[in-house]
């Protein structure tokens, strides 16, 4: 099958659903799905094409950007190509949140199949989603099939409900022998606890507002043990304040991101990691399935989004209220002071994540929701 995937932009441009798009279209790739095509936005005026890892890479001059969204002129009549060229595209698959993919692909009546990958609700730009939304239910009401990383999303969200029926649930996949316990990472990771005299909490992420760290931080005021944050942001130098102000700054480390092998080593190093986000703008948390796929169990909150389907409480961690630092304690020292109860949860997760969070797992559910949206058509 020839697919074409429709993006804001491809790695190495930073970005989860850019290197969720990379990792979906190498993984078909790969195993033989399908010819992987991805048309995105350039991050300059010129157009490129080149060839990364099988994946045909067609990068569109950007004209310009605004609200984060790359305005690449020439998409309209790149998608309306992709049905006319002398191979063309059995089916089209775009990632949403981004609108000027959505109004190109709208305008372009290419005829093709479409597949959405529907990622998370617009949260944050109330304005421009108030003015967009009549745009965002055309474009939903006229696509084949809508994939979600999870059911919570579809249950949730004000516009996945309504088309609900052609909703498909295909959790994103992740390279898991990344996180493998090899004799270097575990070494790595005994150094790193014999650098703590407390049980070690971990979290990875940027410090914004959605992110809820501060709740953390409070909460760790209750919490005997380290805390360990690895990424920086806006709101690092209020954490910084929160963690002064509780009397908790000498038990805090704040870090940079550090390279892959030391990140595994402290997933491995952690006795609990936790991700206490407070918005729907956490619509998965990837960050779950790496600590997962290293053994470590996971606090996190129950926010209607994908976070507590691959977060399950009493199965591969615990889930607390968003924003309620007294319950994130009592989770943190409930797994802190009963070692049974994380490797039980631990080893859960652990094949929990090989089994529903690989990367062939996730190639294979796409592949049977492409082959769902062909058929489709031929029986129109």
């Amino acid at each position: 099958m020839r697919v074409t995937m429709l993006n804001k932009y491809y790695p190495p441009h930073l970005g989860g659903i850019e290197y969720h798009v990379r990792y979906l279209a190498e993984a078909l790739v790969s195993r033989d799905h399908a010819q992987v095509r991805a048309i995105v936005a350039n991050e300059g005026p010129e157009t490129i094409r080149e060839v990364i890892a099988g994946v045909d890479v067609m990068r569109l001059g950007r004209a310009f950007a605004a609200s984060s969204t790359p305005v690449a002129l020439g998409m309209r009549d790149a998608i309306r190509l992709e049905a006319t060229r002398p191979d063309p595209a059995d089916l089209l698959h775009l990632h949403f949140p981004y609108p000027w993919g959505e109004v190109s692909w709208l305008r372009a009546h290419a005829g093709l199949p479409t597949v959405v990958t529907y990622h998370s609700d617009i949260v944050r730009q109330k304005v421009a989603l108030a003015a967009y939304s009549p745009l965002l239910r055309r474009f939903l009401a006229k696509a084949d099939l809508i994939i979600s990383g999870s059911p919570n999303l579809i249950e949730h969200s004000e516009f996945l409900q309504p088309v609900a029926a052609k909703c498909r649930v295909v959790p994103f996949g992740y390279d898991l022998a990344r996180y493998e316990g090899s004799p270097a990472t575990l070494a790595r990771a005994a150094k790193l606890r014999e650098g703590h005299t407390r049980p070690i909490v971990l979290f990875v992420g940027r410090l914004v507002y959605y992110k809820g760290v501060d709740v953390l931080v409070r909460a760790m005021a209750d919490v005997d043990a380290d805390l360990v944050v690895i990424g920086t942001g806006p709101l690092e130098g209020k954490m910084r304040e929160i963690a002064v102000a509780a009397g908790i700054s000498d038990r805090i480390t704040f870090m940079p991101p550090v390279p892959d092998d030391e990140l595994v080593a402290w997933y491995h190093a952690a006795d609990v990691f936790c991700l206490p986000s407070v918005e729907r703008s956490e619509a998965f948390g990837a960050v779950q399935v790496e600590a997962h796929a290293c053994g470590t169990p996971v606090v996190s909150t129950n926010l209607p989004t994908g976070v507590p389907f691959v977060n399950q409480d009493g199965v591969t961690g615990l889930i607390v209220p968003p924003g309620d630092a007294g319950a994130l304690a009592a989770a943190l020292r409930r797994l802190i002071d009963d070692p049974k109860l994380r490797a039980r949860l631990g080893a859960q997760a652990r094949d929990r994540a090989r089994a529903m969070f690989s990367l062939d797992a996730m190639a294979s559910g796409v592949m049977d929701v492409y082959r769902e949206a062909h058929e489709m058509r031929k029986g129109v």
